[in-house]
């Protein structure tokens, strides 16, 4: 019977022996492998914790001690030994989350999967259990990838502030977070691998100088008072103790006896401790140690034995845009990319293989990514910042003050806008359009195809006195969308077919081809519609106005929170222009939306042609004076 069938909770694992767990740790991967390969996820990172997470529930009684994992893409083993082993629909709609999630269980704390926020988390929760006297500990697991992150050093400075305050750190070392880790903190880590050890030298030097006679004791007391030096000199963990954190590593992140033994002694030294742990990502399944750039860090579904991929889905945004970073990078030198620890997910590997110099990679720190981008712009030449259109969020203080403000020609491309599905409710990209809106000066694009994605890339590095942004969809992208006229700067994508059209159609980005379906089914049931595409959603073009005169209606479609997105901004517009008509305005709901396919989720917000089409039916059946027949009739009835 496998071991890991036995495993209903963490506290199963207390009775197994060494052997066992060993054993239990090569089922654990065989199981990820197997599953994973067929749903999708994130395989190379749970590869290289699995012993790590053995021995933290080994040690540390869950839910009680509170295991946070920062971003937590590696918390599948995690889920393993808490319950829940039924990964057939990971990452679908009513299966696991890809991520801790708190309505699975009680194990979950935090699932936002943004990274370097689990130190703040942990320095809160231990301040709660101090105050309320539980004697509850807390782990925080953070990888030296996340260490990157401004947020967790800030935690640090707060953490070391209270000595006697319960709190283990572990610090996950696989020397990447997607791809290999860069930047000062990672040489200082990779000093740390590679040292031997201050206590290792330290024990042998007693052992020769004790052998020493006369002076040899005397000699070893010295050099005993004078560790903190020799320390630094050896193996410079003195940056952690000079914050005031008592350091332990570095630690085989494969040896769980060793791994226990370390955590036993932070969990009982009663103040804040680091447990360095070194780590292979992807270990156990040579395809992912095979792949050189991020180790299997997120797969689709694969042949479990070979690591390929069962299909090919075309080409997608990201390619497309990197394609054309290259081509814009061999025209003009004075073009360059800056990624937040992402190279090759936001497609810059390819520039970066061809011109090494101009990339930038700052770690998981989109806030100083989008200052130093300022600074760059100030110095001659035109940043383009390639990040998920979910994590902007999180530098839009700097967006605002350091670019916008001083007017620095900055191109922001936000990839993975809009719905993405199945990484769930913090990597929808459903607030860029909103929260961007209020920045002065700032231009924001939203290509509808692959075409559009190229030649509104051109366009926004053209800008030197504002901050740019061009935003596209996740997955593959669609065939062309070719426009019909123009007016003003704006893409006709249909014509109307009469000079009093009903209804103007603002189609947003990649739901042109959803937006020309519900034309069509409004075409049956008698409605006019002009289809147009802005391109450049902000500002609004000085045309919307004029055009939305000439028809009774204006409908909006974006991927975007319908709270201070697109559609309101064109209402607003309309107001300006002292335009008293109907406007409906169709988006995202403001809420955190459950992990599905994108579909799935369209559907469950009714961003459908169907669902649109019968309201929009409703509205322009009102304004003649009542329904012939119910919306909902006339629309389905015209898709029959």
């Amino acid at each position: 019977m496998p071991l890991l069938t036995r495993i209903r909770g963490p506290r199963d694992l207390d009775r197994l022996t060494l052997e066992e767990l060993d054993r239990l740790a090569e089922e654990i991967r065989t199981f990820l492998v197997e599953a994973v390969s067929k749903t999708g996820g994130h395989l190379g990172p749970n590869l290289g914790v699995v012993e790590l997470t053995l021995a933290l529930h080994r040690v540390f009684e869950s839910p009680r001690d509170k295991v946070l994992w920062d971003t937590g893409h590696q918390s599948y083993v995690h889920k393993l030994l808490t319950g829940r082993q039924d990964f057939s629909r990971l990452k679908m709609k009513g299966g696991l989350s890809g991520y801790p999630s708190q309505a699975e269980s009680d194990h979950d704390v935090i699932e936002n999967s943004h990274a370097s926020t689990v130190l703040g988390w942990a320095d809160g929760l231990a301040k709660a259990n101090q105050l309320r006297k539980t004697g509850d500990h807390v782990v925080a697991v953070i990888g030296d990838g996340a260490l990157t992150g401004g947020m967790a050093w800030e935690a640090l400075n707060n953490i070391a502030d209270a000595r006697d305050r319960p709190l283990v750190i572990v610090v996950n070392d696989n020397e990447r977070s997607y791809a290999p880790t860069i930047g000062g903190l990672a040489s200082h880590l990779a000093t740390l691998r590679t040292t031997d050890g201050y206590e290792r030298f330290l024990a042998r030097t007693k052992e020769v100088l004790e052998r020493t006679p006369v002076v040899g004791r005397p000699l070893y007391d010295t050099l005993h008072g004078a560790k903190k030096g020799l320390k630094d000199f050896i193996a410079p963990q003195g940056m952690f103790e000079d914050l005031g954190l008592k350091y332990v590593g570095p630690i085989d992140g494969h040896d769980i006896e060793a791994l226990e033994s370390a955590l036993t002694r932070a969990k009982g030294f009663g103040g804040p401790v680091i447990v360095h742990c070194l780590t292979e990502k992807g270990r156990g399944y040579q395809p992912a140690l095979a792949d050189e750039a991020d180790r299997f860090h997120a797969v689709g579904k694969i042949h479990p034995d070979t690591g390929l991929p069962i299909a090919s889905s075309g080409a997608d945004w990201t390619s497309v845009f990197g394609e054309e970073m290259v081509k814009l990078g061999e025209e003009r030198e004075d073009v360059v990319a800056i990624t937040a620890a992402m190279l090759q997910p936001v497609g810059l590997d390819r520039f970066a293989k061809r011109f090494p110099d101009r990339v930038y990679d700052v770690g998981i720190a989109e806030q100083h990514g989008a200052v130093s981008a300022a600074g760059l712009a100030h110095g001659g030449v035109h940043p383009v910042f390639a990040v998920y259109a979910t994590f902007l969020n999180r530098a839009f203080d700097q967006v605002l003050m350091d670019v916008a403000l001083h007017k620095c020609g900055v191109t922001f491309v936000l990839d993975r806008a809009g719905i993405t599905g199945t990484d769930g409710a913090s990597h929808n990209g459903m607030w860029d359009m909103s929260i961007l809106q209020v920045v002065p000066g700032l231009r924001l694009a939203a290509p509808r195809d692959a075409d559009q994605v190229r030649a509104q890339l051109r366009e926004a590095v053209e800008v030197t006195d504002a901050p740019t942004v061009v935003r596209f969809s996740k997955g593959a992208v669609g065939p062309a969308v070719p426009a019909v006229g123009r007016v003003g700067g704006m893409d006709v994508l249909r014509e109307p077919g009469t000079d009093t059209p009903d209804v103007l159609l603002v189609s947003v980005g990649a739901l042109a081809p959803m937006c020309l379906e519900i034309a069509g089914l409004l075409e049956k049931q008698g409605i006019s519609t002009t289809v147009v595409d802005p391109r450049w959603v902000k500002p609004v073009d000085e045309a919307m106005a004029p055009l939305a005169d000439k028809h009774r209606v204006v409908v909006t479609v974006e991927d975007n929170s319908r709270v201070g997105g697109v559609g309101s901004t064109i209402a607003q517009t309309l107001r300006d222009a002292d335009l008293d008509m109907p406007l409906r305005d169709f988006g995202i709901p403001p809420r955190f939306l459950d992990h599905a396919s994108r579909a799935e989720v369209m559907a469950e917000v009714g961003l459908t042609a169907p669902d649109i089409a019968r309201q929009v039916t409703g509205l322009v059946s009102k304004l003649d004076g009542g329904y012939a027949r119910s919306a909902a009739d006339s629309v389905e009835s015209a898709r029959d």
